[in-house]
């Protein structure tokens, strides 16, 4: 006999057998297959070995093995009891205990974006069973696979970074691959100018020069975070964390303005005053507030650096349904890690003196 089982958890079930059918399945279809499939080990079979085999939305067969950008706005995302489940289910144990202790939901949802980001990226794009998706992270904090892959997938690398509201993904074949995104904001408790002056040994004067050639404060800041996102780019794909001297890299914008609508690859870096032509940056915008910045470095296990790259790609905004479309349970369903989640303030807010 079928045995029944909580409201909630009977959803996060029904859930991820939508995403096995791919949406298309009625209501009393699925509640049937997920009835046949606790004690029917052919169905439970079928469902498993099926699920890697299709083509999930959001990812065409061209992006395997490709490469991806895309984003999801965790900003805008007010989790209910079932997604929150459904999302701490699919992730390693060790990632949902960090994102558990978060204080601020804010903080734990963009922690979690960004991990679902990854997991579904590795998935789709190398063909991988979701559940056997091992993640690591290296000293310096940068996520690499774990997994032992074969000739075909060796070279795919991919970065994920969140800030603001937004949490992005990079991935590329062949190249190194660094993603930030910054939100264009004004910094809490200073004024521009003294704001600027704290940061001013991380830039150049060449890059001080076009930061603050605008007249308004409000430009001024647009182009200092377009700077930043660029230098965290170049230091992510590198993988060396912020330990290095900033003013070593010196970037020159040729297009000065761009949009959600303009994307641009014409920046060029300099390391140490030699152009590092080997290096191609991506850069545009989500929404009016926030830039990224995709940095990929020369082709890797080629007998030189040449400027060989692929066709520049934009981001594709992932819903929550296509964030974890192709994902698996890795443990239990823990109700109570909803309701430590429900009960975190959203975000800090300082008080009024």
């Amino acid at each position: 006999m079928y045995r029944p089982i909580s409201p909630t958890v009977n959803n996060v079930h029904l859930m991820y057998v939508k995403r096995v059918l791919g949406g298309h399945a009625t209501h009393t279809t699925l509640l049937l297959l997920q009835k046949l499939s606790h004690h029917c080990a052919p169905i439970k079979r079928w469902i498993s070995h099926n699920r890697g085999a299709r083509t999930h939305p959001g990812v065409s067969s061209r992006d395997r093995m490709e490469g991806v950008r895309w984003a999801f706005c965790f900003g805008a995302w007010r989790p209910e009891k079932t997604e929150w489940v459904l999302a701490s289910r699919s992730v390693q144990p060790e990632e949902k205990e960090r994102i558990g202790k978060f204080v601020f939901a804010k903080d734990a949802k963009a922690a979690m974006a960004g991990r679902l980001l990854l997991r579904r990226t590795a998935a789709d794009c190398l063909s991988l069973e979701y559940r056997n998706v091992s993640l690591a992270r290296t000293d310096k904090g940068k996520p690499f696979l774990t997994n032992s892959l074969n000739h075909d997938q060796i070279g795919f690398n991919m970065n994920a970074s969140h800030q603001g509201s937004y949490a992005v993904v990079a991935a590329e074949r062949g190249h190194s691959v660094g993603v930030d995104v910054m939100k264009i904001e004004k910094p809490g408790g200073k004024d521009i100018p003294d704001f600027f002056a704290t940061m001013r040994r991380q830039f150049t004067e060449f890059e001080w020069d076009f930061i603050e050639e605008p007249f308004t404060h409000w430009e001024q800041l647009e182009r200092f975070y377009r700077h930043w996102c660029l230098k965290e780019s170049y230091i992510k794909a590198i993988g060396i964390g912020l330990g290095m001297n900033l003013q070593r890299l010196e970037f020159h914008i040729e297009t000065e303005y761009i949009s959600p609508d303009v994307h641009c690859t014409d920046t060029e870096l300099f390391i140490d005053g030699t152009l590092a032509g080997d290096w191609r940056f991506e850069e545009t915008m989500l929404d009016k507030l926030h830039y990224t910045a995709v940095a990929l470095g020369p082709q890797l296990n080629s007998e030189e650096a040449v400027k060989c790259f692929p066709e520049q790609k934009t981001f594709k905004l992932l819903t929550f349904e296509e964030l974890t479309t192709s994902s698996q349970p890795l443990t239990d369903a823990d109700l109570s890690y909803w309701e430590s989640f429900s009960k975190k303030p959203e975000r800090y807010i300082p008080k009024k003196t």
